[in-house]
């Protein structure tokens, strides 16, 4: 397999993870506003997903890769690299809530956060197709694709769904129709394939980075969640009985369970 052909079938996945965040617009073609204890429910599990797979999933992988001083530098950096690109869109309120009126700095900076969001998920894409053309995967499509690599892309395409919630919400409320929402959601995505291309290359011609790599995605991720995702659950779920914490634990639960089964399913078939 030629490097040309490597990069194309990762941009393609890196792409179809963007492409998810239109999904998030879904909910408002039936309904005008997602009830709160389902938003709740959303943000769980999202951020169980998350947490899974960079523990589990970018961690194992980066242990196996190398020392544990290595994964440690790479995770420090990773979330060094999402706290400075919060700090570019500083002041921004990460938590998706019902307004009734939005002005167009709110609109500029909800894709803006996003889009800056986008890009360490891009980069773990990347890095999952490491063993790509040589270790045993799974076959999609008729190629055969490393089994973190579609852990990872499936993960990253269910998370990006509440990611383009988030985009739809103040855009719905300051009057953009349903279309044009989609199209900005996706565009918000548009930094994860090349991000995944950017990665992928740099992990598979250089060498000894790829437990920083790894360790870089799985930070990267973990900070996503713990800063960003949760804060978000709870501030989605502040109106509900118990503030909603039922609602987001459940979530949570069952998108980190899920996503425990995914890792034994997939090393399984890997082992075949």
């Amino acid at each position: 397999m030629t490097l040309a052909t490597e990069l194309s079938i990762v941009f393609i996945v890196g792409l179809v993870t963007a492409l998810a965040t239109g999904l998030g617009v879904a909910p408002f073609f039936v309904v005008r506003q997602l009830a709160d204890r389902w938003l709740v429910v959303l943000w769980g599990l999202a951020l169980g997903i998350l947490l899974s797979a960079s523990l589990f999933g970018l961690v194992g992988e980066a242990l196996t890769e190398g020392a544990v001083s290595h994964v440690l530098i790479g995770a420090i950096v990773g979330v060094a690299f999402v706290y400075l690109s919060d700090r570019v869109v500083s002041g921004y309120e990460f938590a998706p809530h019902s307004v009734s009126a939005v002005d167009p700095r709110t609109v500029v900076l909800t894709v803006a956060v996003m889009t800056i969001h986008s890009i360490p998920e891009g980069i773990a894409v990347g890095v999952s197709f490491v063993d790509l053309g040589s270790d045993p995967g799974v076959t999609v499509a008729g190629v055969e694709l490393p089994a973190l690599a579609v852990f990872v892309g499936i993960t990253i395409s269910v998370l990006n769904v509440p990611e383009g919630l988030a985009i739809a919400i103040p855009l719905i409320a300051y009057g953009m129709s349903r279309w044009k929402v989609v199209g900005w959601a996706v565009f918000s995505g548009l930094p994860q394939p090349v991000g995944a291309v950017a990665a992928y290359y740099f992990v598979s011609t250089l060498e000894g980075v790829l437990a920083v790599s790894f360790g870089f995605a799985a930070g990267a991720l973990f900070y996503l969640a713990v800063v960003e995702f949760l804060p978000a659950g709870l501030e989605a779920g502040r109106s509900l009985p118990r503030r909603g914490h039922p609602e987001l634990l459940s979530g949570t639960a069952v998108g980190f369970i899920a996503t425990l089964l995914i890792v034994a399913a997939i090393e399984g078939i890997g082992t075949v």
